[in-house]
């Protein structure tokens, strides 16, 4: 789509402070000029041309309902760059950026124009590098999370890459050496007494198929939601996922037995007409309150209320089961769809018994007080080793004693 430079000028000049409606505003442009080659990959043909286009359609219809939006907030504020920031806004939309993104981005520009303004700054043109740290600053003391605060700044960062490449900020604006370290935390899975407590709850079909899924497959709960029945193959036990819902890499994943039990179950109450394997109200995908409600509600009953499981806490224990069990790092990879191996080796943390055991049986020493004299050889022979593993290249560079 080209929404040049002459055409914002020529839509300014009208006197509206907002464009029109969005989806007309597009009207005439055909769908796939949203969708390049690439991005088209993601939303793969299910089972025709036609479906694969109406699919498209449909992504390109909510994205336009979101920035519209956001649009008509974003003018009725009256905050600084407000022209710009619907310049990004639009830039993001033409780059098939999802509406969650779009939606992140404007609640975070929004929030640093209003501060700017509270600053006593009626130009975007005139904000500095302190500008943005102290905004980070705010942020940060407003108490949010560290990986909120992280996003934020992401976001900030792009925006004003934006500015800069637009000509509208100077480039000594842009904070680069602005980092923020988040604590590397351990995943929470679940204990293996509370997944059979979990498991051994009397719920009903859907809300028993939806949590066996979310243990056995890793799913994400947005991608489990937005699964349509055409993309479940029961006889193979497998479920396509055509976009993943943090990264829009699509994989296959895999369901165990109980799950397909538990599956067939709900297949054989459910609405055949509805499009989604598991809808809410007008045929669209159950939201994600409701499926917390139903998870908040199986908590109560397994008596794990006090244990602060999340329905993410689903996922974290699938992988930490699958490594116990000696699935391999990369294997896990593509099935949780990660995009790098680091990601997953966090839950190599909580599945080490290499060190588990190499601990218990040190410490079964210390209990019997043989930390002797032979022990602490052992250690001197081991620092010996390993420098000599580490320096056998410069040992005939090093000089001679005195």
């Amino acid at each position: 789509m080209d929404l040049s430079r002459e055409t914002f000028s020529n839509h300014n000049r009208t006197g509206r402070g907002h464009p029109p409606n969005l989806p007309g505003y597009f009207e005439g442009l055909p769908a796939h000029e949203e969708f390049d080659a690439h991005n088209s990959s993601i939303l793969p043909a299910r089972s025709s041309i036609g479906e694969t286009t109406a699919a498209l359609k449909e992504v390109r219809a909510k994205c336009c309902r979101v920035v519209d939006h956001f649009l008509e907030r974003l003018w009725a504020k009256d905050l600084p760059g407000t022209r710009h920031a619907e310049r990004y806004l639009l830039h993001q939309y033409r780059c098939n950026c999802r509406p969650n993104t779009i939606r992140n981005s404007y609640i975070t520009i929004e929030c640093f124009l209003s501060f700017i303004k509270k600053g006593g700054k009626a130009r975007i043109e005139d904000v500095s590098r302190w500008d943005l740290e102290a905004f980070i600053e705010h942020e940060q003391d407003r108490g949010l999370k560290l990986s909120t605060v992280k996003t934020r700044l992401g976001i900030l960062k792009a925006f004003v890459r934006f500015l800069v490449e637009g000509g509208i900020v100077h480039p000594d604006v842009f904070p680069w050496k602005m980092r923020i370290k988040p604590p590397e935390t351990l995943p929470r899975a679940m204990e293996p007494d509370d997944v059979r407590g979990l498991l051994s709850v009397n719920g009903g079909a859907r809300d028993r198929a939806m949590m066996v899924l979310l243990l056995r497959t890793g799913m994400r709960i947005g991608e489990l939601l937005t699964t349509r029945l055409s993309d479940v193959n029961l006889k193979e036990r497998k479920i396509l996922i055509f976009e993943g819902e943090k990264n829009r890499c699509g994989r296959v994943v895999y369901f165990s037995d109980d799950a397909r039990d538990a599956l067939k179950g709900w297949l054989k109450r459910r609405d055949p007409s509805k499009e989604y394997l598991f809808s809410g109200q007008a045929g669209k995908p159950l939201t994600y309150p409701a499926a917390r409600m139903m998870f908040v509600k199986y908590l109560k009953k397994a008596a794990l209320s006090h244990k602060g499981y999340t329905l993410h806490s689903l996922r974290h224990t699938y992988a930490t089961e699958l490594l116990n069990a000696g699935m391999r790092l990369e294997c896990l990879e593509k099935l949780m769809g990660h995009t790098s191996l680091q990601v997953t080796r966090r839950y190599a943390r909580l599945t080490d018994k290499r060190r588990e055991e190499e601990y218990f049986r040190a410490m079964a020493i210390i209990e019997r007080g043989g930390t002797d004299g032979h022990h602490q050889l052992d250690c001197t022979l081991q620092t010996v080793f390993e420098e000599e593993e580490l320096l056998p290249s410069h040992r005939e560079e090093l000089p001679e004693p005195a």
